[in-house]
């Protein structure tokens, strides 16, 4: 987003670092002059950001997905959320079958639908798991975590921006599923406008090579 002050001051912010618990923020000054004791405003892009909230929590039903179509071993193993996809690798010695991709293409859409409560809460480290929340493994935590949960399905500790209720999203496109290295696997996807648009591509895609070959776009 941006920082705006005084004397037209503008700083286009590109990334947010967390070092030693002080958040840094960089950017560009695009007009004015930054300095010390300034008093500024932070705008934040909406937009970007409720699309990169649609991908996150979609990463959360997504994982949920994993592990009720393919058994508790398919744990995560890293993933990244952007405004224009979502990345997620699991543990999974095997590529998934097609019914696999579409019944777990279906159970998210389905967790989408039920317009479920997203929940935030700051525990202790052992009352989180007492919780059964899902931690990654690696991942360094403090005494106190932040727990994320889901409707009654998906309870993970995440530090991330979220939506509020799943609905928002609107729907979930499983775009590409491949091996990234011995027993992981990753899945791509794309949610809100960005799976619409891929529907209606998709859909514009079948409707010319149909009108070519002069046949209904069912066949």
């Amino acid at each position: 987003g941006l920082l705006v002050g005084e004397n037209n001051l503008v700083v286009r912010i590109e990334d947010t670092q967390k070092i030693n618990n002080i958040y840094l923020h960089i950017g560009e000054v695009e007009s004015g002059t930054l300095k010390p004791g300034m008093t500024i405003a932070a705008e934040v892009d909406a937009e970007r950001r409720q699309d990169i909230m649609r991908n996150h929590t979609t990463a959360h039903l997504l994982h949920n997905a994993l592990r009720t179509v393919l058994g508790d071993k398919a744990e995560q193993k890293g993933s990244y959320v952007g405004p224009d996809r979502l990345r997620f690798d699991f543990q999974h010695a095997t590529a998934l079958t097609q019914s696999e991709k579409e019944e777990i293409e279906e159970l998210v859409n389905r967790r989408i639908l039920e317009n479920a409560s997203v929940v935030t809460q700051i525990l202790s480290i052992d009352d989180a798991r007492k919780m059964g929340a899902i931690a990654l493994f690696g991942e360094k935590y403090g005494d106190t975590v932040r727990v994320l949960s889901t409707g009654d399905y998906s309870i993970e500790l995440c530090g991330g921006t979220h939506m509020k209720q799943t609905a928002p999203i609107g729907s979930f496109r499983l775009v590409s599923e491949e091996s990234i290295s011995a027993g992981v696997r990753r899945i791509e996807g794309v949610t809100g406008l960005s799976a619409f648009r891929l529907s209606r591509d998709q859909g514009e895609m079948i409707t010319d090579i149909a009108r070519e070959l002069k046949i209904p776009a069912s066949d």
